[in-house]
């Protein structure tokens, strides 16, 4: 049986390509998203009721990776990309099907002329265009588990940096931007092997950022 889907929304956010994104979603704070409806989509009453929710579940499309081909075992960045997993115990975009979930804040219910009712979020860790399939609330009774297992991922993986901004090079950037961009590299986004002292360079809310480690400090600028 084959099922065909279609997206529902995409999402606007300040993460232009693939690297440089927050590995999960809701590590990183005050990085706001929004949440642009399809116009046969924009039907009256479609999200009452949404704005009594803190927390929704986005359903997504791995859409930069849908032309790869998946496979059965992936390298997970949380065990250095040495050992091999099921890829359905992991959270690996390449999957049969592509799909993404995402728990991300709601911090607001707009009404817009251009887009009609968008949904302003936080914590997203979703490219900017990324088709979304389906929104749904979060339910804390039946979605949270404090006793819940994580195996390998149960403790804290990611790298904490101390990361420095030089300023000068960075003032295009407004201080909620500068904060974000300083929680996104704290957590290192570099792969599981590099090498310190090496360049990196990522886009972020279309300005070209450009990074170095040495000695678990990260010197964050801009050529921009």
């Amino acid at each position: 049986m084959k099922i065909e889907i279609e997206p529902i929304a995409h999402v606007r956010s300040p993460y232009n390509e693939k690297f440089g994104i927050p590995r999960q979603s809701c590590l990183v704070e005050n990085s706001y998203s929004t949440i642009v409806f399809l116009p046969k989509f924009r039907k009256e009453g479609i999200l009452k009721g949404i704005e009594g929710f803190s927390h929704l579940w986005l359903i997504w499309h791995f859409s930069e990776n849908a032309s790869h081909p998946w496979s059965p075992t992936v390298r997970p960045p949380r065990l250095g990309g040495n050992k091999r997993m099921g890829v359905f115990a992991t959270r690996s975009p390449f999957r049969p099907n592509f799909l993404g979930l995402s728990c991300v804040k709601l911090i607001d219910v707009l009404s817009t002329e251009k887009d009609g009712t968008v949904l302003i979020v936080d914590g997203a860790d979703l490219m900017d265009g990324t088709p979304i399939f389906d929104v749904k609330p979060y339910i804390p009774f039946t979605d949270a588990h404090i006793d819940a297992m994580g195996s390998y991922a149960t403790e804290n993986f990611f790298r904490s940096l101390n990361v420095v901004l030089e300023e000068n090079s960075l003032s295009f950037l407004s201080k909620e931007q500068k904060e974000t961009l300083r929680q996104i590299i704290a957590q290192d986004p570099r792969p599981s092997y590099h090498d310190d002292g090496e360049t990196y360079g990522f886009t972020y809310a279309n300005y070209e950022i450009k990074f170095s480690v040495k000695d678990g400090c990260a010197r964050v600028w801009s050529e921009t």
